[in-house]
């Protein structure tokens, strides 16, 4: 997707990315939660040190603060990217180190919000653009993208591999031995209990475990329910209207939006949401996903999930150039 980002803000954005990789892979290339708790404070001791210019002779903290020095020059400094939401990013990671279950559905947006979400709130201030209407549509999306992402994630960390050769998502019985960590079932709890999912069922039995199917469809539906609202959203800037909702996050420390000098203040809404639709671009391969999943029967372990989907750089350049996720 890196294509659809402005050019000067592309480097930042890959660097992020890595980084964004790095964190999800910790708990798998740490042989402990506490190992993995001391990479993640590796981490927030890297950011105070990549913002100042200083980063540590770690490859990706290098490329991250090149990127950031990069974006300072191209921007005039108008990019300000900011170490909250970097920490907040770090932090949220905490919680896959342990597999600690989400109570309830509410917990999983919170999870959302501060991976995939931040991840499009840093991506944008790279652009620059500081606006709420554009923050309000990331906020909606990356919940979405990372509703979507603990269901595709969901047979993984249920069965993990023994090994890096180990096929995800096998039976029950591949995951045992071999120094496999222990699975677990990434549901809210209030959404396994509505649906009578009990974790020793799915770890037991997989796909067939009672109730699993309709767990996975309240959840994911919860998922399409904040792309139709982006769309809803985006057919009320278009018609001249206002979004039709407040953002929730307005006032909260990076959700400032003061109209500093150099940037912009002459776009309507509809504009700045144009101008910065490359970020929102990830609906589109989480619309795509969750169509097949819903084709597939809400079965999450269906091996036909596992495959990337060829229309996704058409779609992906269609929505782009229409400026429509529809």
């Amino acid at each position: 997707m890196s294509t659809f980002i402005p050019r000067h803000a592309q480097s930042f954005y890959i660097a992020l990315r890595a980084l964004n990789v790095s964190l999800s892979m910790i708990p798998e290339t740490t042989s402990s939660p506490t190992i993995g708790l001391m990479r993640l404070q590796f981490w927030r001791d890297s950011v105070t040190k990549i913002l100042a210019g200083t980063p540590p002779k770690e490859p990706i903290a290098i490329l991250l603060a090149s990127a950031i020095s990069e974006l300072h020059e191209r921007t005039q400094g108008r990019a300000r990217i900011s170490k909250n939401w970097l920490t907040r990013l770090i932090n949220s990671r905490e919680q896959t180190l342990t597999n600690d279950p989400y109570p309830n559905i509410a917990a999983l947006e919170s999870y959302a919000e501060n991976t995939y979400s931040t991840l499009m709130y840093l991506t944008l201030s790279a652009l620059p653009m500081a606006s709420v209407t554009a923050d309000h549509v990331a906020s909606h999306i990356g919940k979405a993208v990372g509703i979507a992402a603990v269901l595709r994630g969901l047979p993984l960390v249920a069965f993990p591999a023994p090994s890096a050769q180990a096929p995800p998502g096998g039976a029950a019985g591949s995951a045992i031995g071999g120094g496999a960590k222990q699975g677990a079932v990434m549901l809210p709890l209030d959404v396994m209990a509505q649906a009578g999912v009990r974790e020793e069922d799915v770890l037991r039995y997989g796909a067939q475990a009672e109730g699993l199917r309709d767990a996975v469809f309240t959840v994911a539906t919860r998922a399409s329910d904040h792309l139709i609202t982006v769309q809803q959203m985006l057919s009320n800037l278009r018609a001249g209207e206002d979004v039709g909702h407040d953002f929730e996050h307005e006032g909260e420390e990076g959700h400032e939006y003061d109209i500093s000098p150099g940037v912009r203040s002459g776009e309507s809404p509809l504009d700045e949401v144009n101008r910065a639709f490359g970020v929102f671009l990830p609906a589109v391969g989480t619309r795509l996903w969750l169509d097949r999943l819903e084709k597939h029967d809400f079965d999450v372990f269906s091996p036909e999930l596992l495959r990337s989907d060829w229309r996704l750089p058409w779609k992906a350049y269609s929505a782009y150039r229409r400026k429509s996720l529809e």
